[in-house]
């Protein structure tokens, strides 16, 4: 007989209550004769009446009675896009539910705490992301979830209670200085590599061991192309998605990892998506399944858009006075990849570069962070069934996206921006690359490169010339994930695997 997983286990057993609550009138010799019973049963002895107990039961369960189940939220919670007053929660009901969310400073009493109420639906594959706001900088909060639903109308009723918990931490106010840390790591669940039927993803709780102040998460949080056998895999997987409720499939395929669940209810993340969202190196606006495989990924992770661009992934935001995140989106707005390189070309299109190059060029941060999914100088060659380099590199056929890239770079030197730091991954393997590409003797821009967290590991490549880039490290063939320490004018990098075991470390001082 196969045995269950630990997380079916804990599914069965964690939190889980059973009671009974009376409507409208009292059976109280009812309720005592029920009760003696019961306890007669527990204490495996015979009693006088046991053989009454079905015909008992079914009277107490009558219509004035409604039994009520209580079980964990069905892939947990988390929270994200933390600023200095809101965040985003986020939650997944079984079904149709009644929700409420309760958050208030960690440690704090019974009393001062706020509340939503709202519910899920079918529509949004009974998925939630909420705001909340009026957060105080730099405070530790815990939220709890409670949602009710009626699983039918029958006699007797049953109400499934499902709930959850989390914590997060809001970043100090934009002109206040402290020193934080984060991870960022993406390529999760691919070419076979996926969910463990016993333990998940366990390379969360090493993640989790590192007490990270939040996390960035970079892309392929699924791989909605890949077919994931079982076994050795966890079952649940053995398809490529090809439609809205496929994607969803693969998304709930992933948050049914323990370890995963347990770390985004302990870390606030950033999410953004790649290619494997949708399909291998896919571009936007000429991929059919981009709009559902983008739908999917916004029903599942904790981002904030706004009503007027519900769409859009691209993002900034500051973690106190030392540091700035400019998220891009690399996959909806791109040209072709097979389309040779050139001063039209654009991976992220005319409005996202102008917010960047803005953004970076008005920037007080001392580090500013470009969080790119895809590889500065790494060819990643396409595919036959799609051609064309698929990074910014420009690769010996003429594709690639090098010439948007030094329009990006010709910007920052103008500017003279400084202390600028793009973390990338996809490629799976590791990297750490300074960039001079006027040749001056002085670095420009640096490059981490960190991946996978659970897929086949890439061998590693000399970076393309075009930009002096000069090479500290450069690792593969195991997983990974990247921690950074910053403190005011230090950066601490740190390229962690799945054993815990640091494989490079470097700091770097600010310009």
């Amino acid at each position: 007989m196969q045995r269950p997983s630990p997380v079916q286990s804990d599914d069965l057993t964690r939190g889980m209550s059973f009671r009974y609550v009376k409507h409208v009138r009292s059976r109280r010799d009812d309720t005592i004769r029920l009760s003696l019973v019961m306890l007669c049963l527990l204490a495996s002895i015979g009693c006088p009446g046991a053989g009454q107990l079905p015909a008992l039961t079914e009277t107490l369960l009558s219509d004035d009675w409604v039994a009520i189940t209580t079980v964990p939220l069905p892939h947990g919670v988390a929270s994200g896009d933390p600023a200095s007053r809101s965040a985003h929660i986020w939650l997944r009901t079984s079904g149709p539910a009644q929700v409420e969310l309760e958050w208030k400073p960690d440690g704090q009493g019974k009393e001062g705490g706020r509340a939503l109420r709202f519910s899920t639906s079918q529509e949004g594959d009974f998925a939630a992301t909420v705001l909340v706001e009026g957060l105080q900088p730099a405070t530790r909060y815990r939220y709890t979830v409670k949602a009710r639903r009626m699983t039918d109308q029958r006699s007797p009723r049953e109400v499934i209670e499902e709930s959850g918990s989390g914590v997060f931490s809001t970043p100090p106010a934009d002109d206040q200085s402290g020193p934080f840390t984060f991870l960022w790591g993406g390529d999760l669940g691919g070419q076979k590599r996926c969910r463990d039927a016993w333990v998940g993803y366990p390379i969360f709780y090493r993640m989790l061991q590192v007490k990270p102040d939040f996390a960035i998460v970079l892309g392929d949080t699924i791989y909605g192309d890949d077919v994931c056998p079982s076994p050795p895999n966890a079952p649940g997987s053995e398809f490529a998605a090809a439609t809205l409720d496929q994607f969803r499939a693969k998304h709930r395929y992933q948050r049914d990892s323990a370890a995963l669940q347990r770390f985004l209810a302990s870390v606030p993340v950033y999410a953004i998506w790649d290619d494997h969202e949708v399909r291998n190196n896919f571009s936007g606006p000429h991929d059919p399944l981009m709009p559902v495989g983008r739908q999917a990924f916004l029903e599942y992770w904790p981002i904030g858009t706004s009503p007027e661009e519900p769409t859009r992934l691209y993002r900034k935001f500051k973690r106190g006075a030392d540091a700035e995140f400019f998220i891009l989106d690399t996959r909806q707005y791109r040209d072709r990849n097979a389309d040779p390189d050139g001063p039209t070309k654009t991976m992220l299109g005319a409005t996202q570069r102008d917010w960047l190059i803005e953004g970076l060029t008005h920037s007080t941060a001392t580090w500013k962070f470009i969080v790119t999914s895809v590889p500065l100088s790494n060819p990643k060659g396409g595919t036959a069934q799609m051609p064309g380099n698929d990074s910014w590199a420009r690769a010996a056929d003429g594709t690639g996206f090098q010439t948007e890239l030094r329009t990006i770079v010709n910007a920052m030197r103008k500017g003279r921006v400084r202390n600028v730091v793009w973390l990338a991954g996809d490629v799976h393997y590791t990297q750490v690359n300074a960039y001079d590409p006027n040749g001056d003797g002085a670095t420009d821009f640096h490059e981490f490169i960190t991946g996978p967290l659970s897929a086949a590991p890439g061998k590693p490549l000399p970076p393309d010339p075009a930009f002096k880039p000069t090479t500290f490290h450069s690792e593969g063939g195991f997983y990974n994930f990247g921690l950074v320490a910053v403190n005011k004018g230090e950066l601490r990098l740190e390229i962690v695997d799945d054993t815990g075991l640091p494989r490079f470390t470097r700091t770097f001082k600010a310009q």
